[in-house]
């Protein structure tokens, strides 16, 4: 699930850059392409998290990057 998520978000912050360079950071479009990015950004982090809770000792960043 890891790597999924990594995939996603490497897609998402091309595709955000992609929208925001053609319509301008201030585009509703761009907008909504950066909280998305924000949202996968914030859930990796919760699950860095949980798994760091979950497995103590266990190196989790790199499970979720």
């Amino acid at each position: 699930m890891g790597a999924e998520i990594r995939n996603a978000r490497i897609r998402m912050h091309q595709l955000c850059d992609l929208v925001a360079g053609v319509y301008g950071p201030n585009n509703q479009a761009a907008f909504t392409f950066i909280k998305a990015v924000q949202s996968l950004d914030r859930l990796s982090q919760d699950l860095r998290a949980q798994a760091a809770q979950d497995l103590p000792g266990y190196p989790v960043d790199t499970l979720y990057p």
